[in-house]
């Protein structure tokens, strides 16, 4: 990418297939307080958050930092899964022949997380993504599969992470017992005026930039625009660099910032 150099980036920051730049703003610090407070506890958690607010990056940036001798993390997002397909996963990913049947797979994924706990010690971390699609008998089995009635302490670790909804789904009378094992539940707002114009800086040093590339107000505009969201401060930020390198402006303004939004269909 051509456009890169004139603005003195090793690769551009703002792409997400690009080198992930982790930000540590205070919410990120949270988040990740929380969810080590989850796999410590065991139980159940909830993690919400808009569209493009980090959820996933928090997550992934979490479960691979835990230490994987005493943790398995198994992730699954529930847009791409069938409810049978779910369960056939969770078994398979916790390392047993998953069935047909899900009343098989029931006792096989039951069978795999004792196994885990009390044999290897690990705690299983099962992370569901996307949970916002989790339908009422997913919810119900997922009481049931995790209900380990010898025994009175959890066994493992279940993170639900979705759009806020999903609490609005939890709230049902019928998830009553489920709400009640709840140990965690935390939402992710938006980023800070401050922590934005941290985030676009990091980000751009991480990309090993030693050059200013926004103007103050150009930097205020996409904060605007973004109203707090991370997503939206990346394709704004990254949208803007490719008006600025064809207009071949060396330094982006609100001008160009206003004509990158346009072009973002968010104005």
């Amino acid at each position: 990418m051509v456009y890169t150099a004139r603005y003195g980036l090793e690769f551009n920051p703002f792409l997400k297939n690009s080198k992930e730049i982790l930000v540590s703003t205070k919410e990120h610090k949270e988040v990740t307080f929380r969810l080590d407070y989850l796999a410590k506890t065991k139980g159940f958690g909830i993690l919400t958050g808009g569209a493009g607010r980090g959820k996933t990056t928090a997550i992934r940036s979490w479960a691979s930092s835990l230490n994987p001798s005493l943790y398995k993390v198994i992730y699954s997002s529930l847009s791409t899964l069938t409810v049978n397909d779910f369960y056939r996963n969770l078994a398979e990913e916790l390392g047993a022949q998953p069935s047909f049947r899900k009343p098989d797979n029931f006792r096989v994924i039951q069978d795999e997380i004792s196994r885990l706990a009390l044999e290897k010690k690990k705690t299983p971390v099962i992370i569901i993504d996307e949970a916002n699609y989790i339908n009422n008998a997913i919810l119900n089995d997922l009481k049931i599969m995790f209900n380990f009635e010898m025994d009175s302490r959890d066994r493992a670790a279940v993170l639900l992470a979705g759009l806020p909804q999903l609490n609005s789904t939890l709230r049902l009378g019928i998830h009553e017992p489920l709400r009640q094992r709840i140990v965690m539940n935390y939402n992710l707002d938006g980023l800070t005026k401050e922590e934005g114009r941290l985030y676009i800086s990091e980000k751009m040093k991480g990309a090993g930039c030693n050059q200013p590339i926004f103007e103050e107000n150009a930097i205020e505009a996409i904060l605007n625009a973004a109203d707090g969201t991370p997503r939206i401060i990346n394709k704004l930020c990254n949208a803007s660099l490719l008006v600025g390198d064809s207009n071949q402006i060396n330094l982006i303004d609100a001008g160009i910032v206003m004509q990158a939004i346009n072009d973002s269909e968010l104005g």
